[in-house]
Formats: C-alpha cells, structure tokens, sequence
C-alpha cells in the first residue's frame, strides 16, 4: 500500500482507491461496436486468443466459408473485446483483449469502444483484472452462461486522474511484455524437457536396454525392435473404455476421488470409476493422447479413456506414452481420438516380465529426475502468473504506486 489517502470505492472487488479516484459505470465510458461486415468489405480476420487479439488466415477459416464472414463485428484500433459465453463450463480462458488494428472479429462476442481512445489501454486493464478474479463467471445466466452487454454496461470500474492514466498503461505494457517473455521462456523449457522426456521413454520401449541384437519389422515408426520382441497391438495387452460425463456442480475443490477432464485433474467428487493403477488417455481437445497413470481411485469424465491393463500396468503405461497416441486423431477440427484407434496401434513388446521391470525401473528414474526439472519450471510460472495478476491489480486499483 503506497502512502496517499486512500477511500473506499465502493466496489466490493476493488476495496480501496485513492483519494483522487472517481468510480464510474462501465457504461459511462464506452458504449457497444455493432459495424457489420458486408460483402467482406473487411477481410483481416482476428481472432480472441487467452486475452490476445491475433490475425487469423481468412483462406484458412477452420471450415467456415467467406460469406460467413458478413456477419462479423468491424472493430478498430483501441476497441476492447469481450467473450462471455460458455462461462459454465470453460473457468480457465482469459475473456478480455484490446484491438491493436482494425479489422473483423465475431459478433458472438462483445465489443466496446471507450468514448476517449486515450482511455483504451487502462479500460482494458481494469476489465483484465476484473476477468483474472474470474468477475465474470458470477454474472452469467441461462443454460451457457452467456451474458450481453446489457448485463455488464452496469458494471463499476474506477479511474484515476487523467494525467495518470498513461503512465500507469506504459508501465504495465512495459512490466507484462517483460514478464511474458520469460514466461514463454519457461513454457518452452518445459515443452523441451517434455520432449526430451518422451524421447528417452520412445528409445527405451522400441530398442531396450543395452539391446546388441536387432531385427527388421515392416514398421515405419519401429523399424528396428530387440530380437525376441514382437510388434502387438494394444488390444491383446489392454481393456478401454471411455469416461463417463459429470455435471459441472458435482466437481468441488476437495473431495474423496480426483476428477480428471482427459489428463489433467480438474477437481474432485465423491464417486469413483476408475480405480488406482488404471491409466487415462485424453480423448479429445488440446491433452488428446495425454497419458496419466492413476495413483489413486478415481473419476475420469468422457473426455477421457480409461484403461485397464492386462500386464504390467507401469510397462504399458510407458508404451502408451511412446505410442504418441496425439498421431491418432480423427478430426480435422477438434483433436479427438477413439477407443478403437488405440486398441489397433502397434507398439513392441517384451512377455520378458523381468526385463519389463527393469525397463521400468530404468524409465522411472530417468522420468522422476525430469519431472523435477519440469515441476521447478511450473513452480516459477504459477508464481510469475501470480505475480502478474497482483501487478494489474495493484496498479489499476491505485495499490501500487506508479505515478
């Protein structure tokens, strides 16, 4: 807290402000941007991207056509976007991003303009963090969740004097750009460890261990197996089953059984149908093929496959990982794999029991080691996220003292 005078604003999220502050509604600084797109008289395509405004290939729409695009919203430089639908089921997308340039974005979406463009950038800054304290989500109604403009042009953010206004911007376009920098920096480390991770788990279950004699297979992917092994599918070493779905309101933040959306956790509930030892396999979306072997009892939803093993779970467990299962999609929108798709994917294999635990013995160690190295990384992005969160915050809040 820096030494001004500080008074309260009147907003419950936003607790205290200094004194030269002033709290307005939202629907006093901007009103709504409805500028149809007619006969593509606009054609650079944006798109809304975890709080990003990016350009998108208009000749590489994701299956829509070119007329489609008649109905999208034409927004300009300093225009905030908003997308508040769907605030039931997805809790983790970031809602709110600041056009840089004009051009055409869906009008599912909602776009404001600030009566004053020097206002933009601080405008979008407030409706971030209201947007990182999850604001929105206590708002929705409906079956989606959706809101309209309607439903937030009431909304109550605050303002600093004028004169404060783009220095508090500079300084948090200045401190973000520096923080997400090394953000990307850690991201991609951890996206080397993970490769290098899958690359010693991919030699080690197509070559063995020490292994001097080789044989050819007729497979791209493993043209050189260990003599004695042989190329199986996974349908003789395992059963699968997909998941079952759950209602959004019987996940909690403690429970008996941990939830997993495909392979991540994301929450717990009271009833299992997976048990320990059982591994999953994302079905659809961004974790499609991502493997996770279950430490406890468990509920996995329908966006994953469940899988009961047949030998050594641990061993299949490996093999799953360096099957690359992501390769099997189906879709050409959404990444989906089948339960089917997997059961029919060759993979070797040793019925050596013994050299299966030491293939597993060997993976383990090597895995646990770069886990470290991956949970380090995590470590410093959840706190970089943090310390983002409370910079934007603080400074759009009069909290911190920037000026």
């Amino acid at each position: 807290m820096n030494n001004l005078i500080m008074k309260d604003s009147e907003v419950d999220w936003i607790g205290a402000i200094p004194s030269a502050w002033d709290t307005y509604a939202l629907h006093q600084l901007v009103g709504i941007v409805k500028n149809k797109n007619k006969d593509l008289n606009e054609n650079n395509l944006l798109s809304l991207s975890y709080g990003k405004i990016k350009r998108k290939d208009i000749n590489s729409p994701d299956g829509l056509l070119p007329a489609s695009f008649d109905g999208y919203n034409i927004i300009e430089d300093g225009d905030i976007v908003l997308r508040l639908t769907d605030l039931q089921n997805d809790h983790t997308s970031l809602r709110v991003g600041l056009a840089k340039e004009r051009g055409i974005i869906t009008s599912a979406y909602v776009t404001i303009r600030p009566f004053d463009y020097e206002l933009a950038g601080f405008i979008y800054y407030i409706l971030h963090a209201f947007d990182l304290k999850k604001g929105f989500y206590g708002m929705g109604s409906g079956v989606r969740q959706g809101l309209n403009y309607g439903e937030i042009k009431s909304l109550k953010i605050v303002l600093p004097p004028k004169e404060e206004i783009s220095p508090i911007v500079n300084y948090l376009d200045s401190k973000i750009d520096d923080i997400d920098q090394l953000m990307d920096e850690t991201e991609n480390n951890i996206e080397d460890y993970e490769k290098w991770k899958v690359s010693i788990v991919f030699d080690t279950i197509s070559k063995g261990i020490q292994r001097d004699e080789f044989i050819q297979t007729n497979s791209e992917k493993y043209n050189r197996i260990p003599a004695g092994w042989d190329l199986l599918k996974f349908k003789y070493l395992l059963n699968i089953k997909s998941g079952d779905a759950i209602r959004s309101e019987d996940i909690t933040e403690e429970g008996k059984c941990p939830v997993y959306g495909g392979g991540e956790r994301i929450g717990y509930t009271e009833r299992c149908n997976c048990t320990k030892g059982n591994i999953l396999i994302g079905r659809v979306g961004a974790r499609c093929g991502y493997t996770t072997i279950l430490t406890k009892d468990s509920w996995a939803s329908d966006n994953a496959l469940i899988v009961e093993s047949k030998i050594n779970s641990q061993y299949l467990y490996y093999m799953l990982m360096a099957a690359n299962l992501n390769t099997l999609n189906t879709s050409n929108a959404q990444p989906l794999i089948t339960a089917t798709k997997v059961k029919n994917c060759y993979v070797p294999y040793t019925s050596n029991t013994d050299e299966q635990k030491e293939i597993v013995s060997f993976l383990n160690e090597k895995c646990i080691a770069i886990d470290a190295l991956i949970e380090e990384k995590q470590r410093l992005l959840s706190d970089l996220e943090k310390y983002k969160r409370s910079l934007v915050f603080e400074s759009v809040t009069g909290k911190r003292k920037v000026v």
